[in-house]
Parts: C-alpha cells; sequence; structure tokens
C-alpha cells in the first residue's frame, strides 16, 4: 500500500492556498471502499437528494446548494448528537444561546442574535419539528441522537416554495433508518465524560411487503462543566450591595433522554411515530443569565405520521397523502430561578430566590396530499396542498411573584400557579392552508429550469406568496452550473404574537419576516476522485422582527417589524479520495452581513479518513470558528476565534462488533460563544465543547 500523504494545514489564507494546491496534485485511482460498500446499504449515497424537490435526484443537478451527510460520515467522526455532524457542513454553524443554553444552527450568518432559532427548519423524516410558542425547535431542544440515523439532508436558502414557513435560512431533514438498513437486531452502548452514558437497540424485519423498523435509546449526563465567571446577579449584587450570585461557578447542562421509533409499512401504506423526552434538563447559564444549579425542566415530543403513496396510480401519475400529529411540551413543575436566595431587585429582596416557570402543551394537526404528473414531454410537475392546524392549548405559570405596573417583581411568598392573574401567554390557535406548484423543466439536453411557487393563508396575519427558480446547466461532463433565486418567510410565533410579559410584550399587528436570496454555484469533479463546490450567495432580509423599547415613560419592550439586513458570501467545499484508503474532506465558508454580531465570518472544518489497516479507521479533525464581531451597542472586546481538534479512532471486530474512541477538543481550547448584547448579564460570554473522551460499543446480532 501506498505511504498515505501527509500534511499540516493552518486556517486561513493558507488553508485556501491548500485547497488551490490540491487541484493540481498528481492523483491516484481510487477504488471501491468499505465505505462504499456500507452507503449501498443504505440506498442513497451522498451523491443522490430528495429534500431538493420532493424526488429523488443527483445532488449536483439538484436546485439548490445542499449537503447530504451519511450514516458512515456520522460514524467517521464518532458523532453522538446532531450538533456534531451540523458543525462539519459547510455554512453552518452551532453556537449556543443564553438563556437555556439551547443550540443555535446559523446558516450562512443567519439564525442568531437571540434565544430562538426560527429562521432554520428542522424535520424528521419530512415532518416539521417546530413548536407553536417559539417557532423553533423548542427553548428545550437538549441534543438529538443520530444512532439510528441514516442520512441527513440540508439546503442552504431559502425552502418557502416547497415548505412553507420557517425555511427561511436553510432546511434540515433528519432521515432515520428503515427495515432494509437495519436487518435483524443492532444494541450498542457509550460511556464518556461528565458522566455520560447511553444505550440502544435496533431492529429490523422484512417479511414479504412487511417491514418494520424500531429504535429504542435510553442515556443520562451531567453535560459539560463550563465555569461562568459572572452572570446577571453578579450585576445585581454590585448595583444593591448583595452577595447573592453563585457565579463563579458551574454550568447546569446534564439532562436525561429518551427517545424511541417504530416505522411501518404494508404495500401504499406506511406509519411511522418518534417520541422524544428530556427530563432533569439544566438550564446551562441560567434560565434569566443567572446560575441556578437547583431548578430542572423537561420537554418532550411526539411526532407520527400515517402515509398513503401510489406511485403507479396511472402511467403518467403518482399521488399521496399524509395524515401527521405532533405533542410538544415544555414544563418547569417547581419553577426556575431567575435570580438565586437573596437577591434584591429594586426595593424588594426575594430571601428564596425570584422564582419563574412557565409550562405549556401544544398539539399540530397537519393534512397534505401531492401529485406529480411526467406525460408532459420533458417536465415533471408536482403539485401539492395541505392543511395544518396548530394549537397550543394549555399553559401554566408557576411564580413567587407579580409584576406591577412599571414591570418591577413583587415577592408573593410561595411558588403557585398564577396563571389566572398573570399568565406569560393565553392559549392559542392558528390554522393554514396552503397549495404549491413546481414544474422541472429539461428544455435542451444540457439544461433544466424548476419554477414553483407556493402561497399560505394563515388565519391570523394573512396570506404569503413564495415563489423560486432554479436554472441548472451541464457545461461539461464534469461541470454543472447553477443559478438560483427564491423568496422565504418566517411566520411570527404565538409569544412574539400574543405573549404577556412586560419585558417583551407580543404584537398581533406583526407580519412575517421575509428574505431575498440569489445564489451561483458550480459542482466541478476536477478529476475522478477529486471534487469541488463553489457556491456564493446574496440575500436581504426585511421586516425583521426584533424586541424594540416602548417610548418612555412605558417600560419594558414590544416586538416590531423593525430594519432589514444585507448578507453576502459564499462556501468551498472539497473532497479528494488521495487513495483507496485515503479521504481528505474539508470546507470553508465567509460571510459578510451588514448587521453584525454573534454569527463567525469565517468558519472552516476539515477532516482525513484513513483506513490504515484492515478493519481500523483514524478521523482527525480540525474545526476553525473566527472573525465574530460584537453587536451594535456591544462595547466587549471582539469574542477570541478558536479552533478545536478531534479524532476518532474505529475497529471493526469480527462477529459484527465495533468499537470506537472519541476525543472532542483534544487541546482543551477555551472556545465559547457570544452571549446576548450588551453583555452585562454573562460579561464573559459561555463557554462550549471542553476536552470530552467518549467511547462507543456497538454488535450486529
Amino acid at each position: 500500500m501506498k505511504q498515505p500523504l501527509s500534511f499540516r494545514m493552518q486556517p486561513g489564507p493558507g488553508w485556501l492556498l491548500a485547497l488551490a494546491l490540491a487541484a493540481c496534485h498528481p492523483l491516484t485511482a481510487s477504488a471501491t471502499t468499505p465505505e462504499d460498500e456500507d452507503l449501498a446499504l443504505y440506498g442513497m449515497d451522498r451523491s443522490a437528494i430528495s429534500l431538493a424537490t420532493g424526488s429523488t435526484q443527483l445532488l449536483r443537478r439538484a436546485p439548490a446548494v445542499a449537503s447530504v451527510v451519511t450514516a458512515e460520515d456520522i460514524a467517521a467522526i464518532g458523532a453522538t448528537d446532531l450538533n456534531q455532524v451540523l458543525e462539519t457542513v459547510a455554512g453552518i454553524h452551532v453556537t449556543r444561546g443564553a438563556p437555556l443554553y439551547p443550540p443555535l444552527y446559523i446558516i450562512r450568518g443567519i439564525g442568531s442574535g437571540g434565544p430562538t432559532n426560527p429562521q432554520v427548519l428542522v424535520m424528521l423524516n419530512g415532518l416539521r419539528m417546530s413548536t407553536d410558542y417559539t417557532g423553533d425547535k423548542g427553548n428545550m431542544w437538549v441534543s438529538m441522537p443520530v444512532t439510528n440515523v441514516a442520512r441527513i439532508e440540508i439546503i442552504r436558502g431559502p425552502g418557502s416554495a416547497l415548505y412553507g414557513a420557517d425555511a427561511f435560512a436553510g432546511v434540515i431533514n433528519i432521515i432515520t433508518k428503515t427495515a432494509d438498513q437495519i436487518p435483524g437486531l443492532h444494541a450498542g452502548v457509550q460511556a464518556g465524560s461528565f458522566k455520560t452514558r447511553n444505550a440502544w437497540l435496533e431492529y429490523g424485519h422484512k417479511q414479504d411487503q412487511l417491514a418494520i423498523a424500531a429504535y429504542l435509546q435510553a442515556g443520562r449526563t451531567d453535560g459539560p462543566d463550563g465555569v461562568i465567571e459572572a452572570d446577571a446577579q453578579t450585576l445585581n449584587d454590585s448595583r444593591f450591595g448583595t452577595h447573592a450570585s453563585k457565579a463563579p461557578g458551574k454550568m447546569s447542562a446534564g439532562y436525561s433522554a429518551y427517545d424511541g421509533g417504530l416505522d411501518l409499512s404494508y404495500q401504499r401504506w406506511r406509519w411511522r411515530t418518534n417520541l422524544k423526552w428530556r427530563g432533569d434538563v439544566g438550564t446551562g447559564p441560567g434560565v434569566n443569565s443567572a446560575l441556578d444549579p437547583d431548578h430542572k425542566t423537561r420537554t418532550g415530543m411526539a411526532l407520527s405520521e400515517l402515509a398513503w403513496t401510489a406511485p403507479d396510480f396511472s402511467d403518467a401519475w403518482n399521488v399521496g397523502a399524509t395524515l401527521s400529529y405532533m405533542f410538544f411540551t415544555e414544563q418547569s413543575p417547581d419553577g426556575l430561578g431567575l435570580f438565586p436566595a437573596g437577591a434584591r431587585i429594586g426595593p424588594n429582596l426575594f430571601p428564596n430566590g425570584m422564582i419563574g416557570g412557565p409550562s405549556r402543551w401544544e398539539r399540530n394537526l397537519r393534512s397534505a396530499a401531492y401529485a406529480t404528473y411526467s406525460g408532459w414531454n420533458h417536465h415533471a410537475l408536482r403539485l401539492g396542498i395541505g392543511h395544518d392546524d396548530l394549537y397550543l392549548y394549555q399553559v401554566s405559570t408557576m411564580k413567587n411573584f407579580l409584576l406591577n405596573p412599571a414591570g418591577v417583581p413583587i415577592p408573593t411568598g410561595p411558588v403557585i400557579d398564577y396563571g389566572a392573574i398573570q399568565p406569560h401567554i393565553l392559549p392559542q390557535r392558528r390554522k393554514i392552508n396552503y397549495a404549491y406548484i413546481q414544474d422541472e423543466w429539461q428544455f435542451a439536453r444540457d439544461w433544466a429550469l424548476t419554477a414553483g411557487v407556493r402561497h399560505d393563508d394563515y388565519s391570523d396575519f394573512g396570506g404569503t406568496t413564495n415563489p423560486r427558480l432554479a436554472l441548472v446547466w451541464d457545461a461539461d461532463l464534469n461541470v454543472t452550473v447553477k443559478l438560483l433565486h427564491g423568496r422565504a418567510f418566517r411566520s411570527p410565533s404565538f409569544n412574539e404574537q400574543t405573549g404577556i410579559n412586560p419585558v417583551n410584550m407580543g404584537n398581533l399587528k406583526i407580519e412575517p419576516e421575509t428574505i431575498a436570496t440569489t445564489e451561483a454555484a458550480l459542482a466541478w469533479q476536477a478529476r475522478h476522485d477529486l471534487a469541488v463546490n463553489l457556491s456564493l450567495f446574496r440575500y436581504k432580509m426585511k421586516d425583521l422582527i426584533r424586541s424594540v423599547p416602548n417610548p418612555a415613560p412605558a417600560p419594558g419592550a414590544t416586538y416590531q417589524n423593525s430594519g432589514s439586513q444585507d448578507g453576502n458570501g459564499g462556501e468551498v467545499e472539497l473532497t479528494w479520495d488521495v487513495d483507496a484508503n485515503l479521504r481528505w474532506q474539508a470546507n470553508y465558508a465567509r460571510q459578510n452581513a451588514r448587521d453584525p454580531g454573534y454569527a463567525p465570518r469565517h468558519h472552516a472544518n476539515t477532516r482525513v479518513d484513513w483506513s490504515f489497516s484492515p478493519g481500523w479507521r483514524l478521523t482527525p479533525q480540525l474545526n476553525w470558528v473566527a472573525g465574530r464581531r460584537r453587536a451594535l451597542g456591544d462595547a466587549r472586546a471582539p469574542i477570541a476565534d478558536y479552533r478545536t481538534v478531534d479524532a476518532t479512532l474505529t475497529r471493526r471486530l469480527p462477529h459484527g462488533w465495533t468499537v470506537s474512541a472519541s476525543v472532542r477538543n483534544m487541546f482543551d481550547a477555551d472556545a465559547r460563544e457570544p452571549s446576548l448584547t450588551p453583555g452585562l448579564a454573562l460579561p464573559f460570554d459561555i463557554p462550549v465543547s471542553p476536552r470530552a473522551v467518549e467511547l462507543m460499543l456497538s454488535v450486529k446480532l
């Protein structure tokens, strides 16, 4: 075997130079690898995608800037959670928010700057995982295991013409394994730093036209032990002469996790159900940016879908329909510590702490139908209609205070439900009707034009129409060029419309945020074993939904449509099969937003997959995050750049056993994500990704 190529990479200009030099290097022939054999098991490899149009097609010809992460990619980097996977994708950075420490998915600089993340649509098997109250995946998303994931498809750019609301900066679809992909029984365990432990079972079986796939995982962790040097109570102590802050102190980031899934299919029918429960959830740096090690939350989600498809409905027609249900809850039955015991807020002392704990229960019903028509020469038509019924049907507001007309908290004694007197929101309901049409027109041998439009009609704020247009040109056998334009929208969340909180009041008059994006992309198969992708983008966001201070002398703020944001940038991706046993993958993204803050200007990720001996694989990985300037009004110095190095060693053993060991942030870099402007509550930002070791053992029975 040839000696593997050895190299060192430094982020920045040198990193880009390495990309350029790689294209000129003489390459060796590539052969079928064990990775390719594994990919064949999953039916679609990383060169195909279905998210862009609703039908499977080659990734390079898809009318979108898209990425695919396979189960083999996930195994190579030893990932156990969705956050670890998304950080490796070009144009995506996973930050952490305050309060509650939720993961926020920033795509092309969009999706940060607040405690929620509604500009990115996350789906599981095509089902939306968005909650009604916040409009995103929920305040207590915590984690999403990837043990049972077959592939993750990602669109960077607008997707509202096909997927409706919140497909704004991008769309992430998590696709779970089917009976074909997990024949028999699989089991595994994982243990690691911070008292992390997990165990899981997978089962798949097919009999004639009946197929069943099932999955169950349970685990617990204490979470990363990053230290908060100063918090919001530190600021209060300096103002009122108290000594109540628990800072410096460790964050509370632990939780217990239970996940399950069932996939049943028979002939034209398919029923899929997935459950996600998180208990004993810590609040990270605190629900109010004041450390709170004593109170915990819990959250649960259930998704269920019944689908009927008839791909052979007629010679030219393929039709299908779905009925789905989502249940979601976030609960803090004992309240949460807004400020610790001994805190003083204005003239009022809270000897047992200032406690406030909202809880909510939601249920969403969705029905949809689609049809594709191929009887028109050189055209592929797709039409769809749907109806959504979104219902926040129950709320509670546990606390030990009331707010006076000036917004000052007044202690009231025990923690009880003040929902009848001063709720944080009342039950809300929203109904949506939508229709869309899309045409893929192959108007010449090497040219394809995809045009689509979708109209959504909301019962609360009216209608919105969003088109898309994509021109794809196979300029050469190994070169594909794309020019794309689309519009998307983000609907106001229930909290932004009707939330009852003098600090941030809801506003029924706000309109959806909108974005118009133009993109150009190039996919170049430079050699049989070298692929380069380049994408450029420019966008303009309007009617941004922001919390705006109320005119004096009124206290607090109200959600308003305020201002706009322009941005541009690009991504470059490279995959080089150096030889049959060595693959190098790298990507670099740059974004320039005119409303800076929170999102990195520069983000690079590179990894090497090296099968250095039969049954052995080593995957080192470098992640670089840089150029995060402070938002307007934040006088702190720019947050420091950071580099983290990970490595995963995998050994395949006889009789279906696999063992792997991973080290995250090997050199224990001081990685931090920005806290909210102006930074008074968490002046030293939010620590993330401390060094961690993970061991995993799995077996195919």
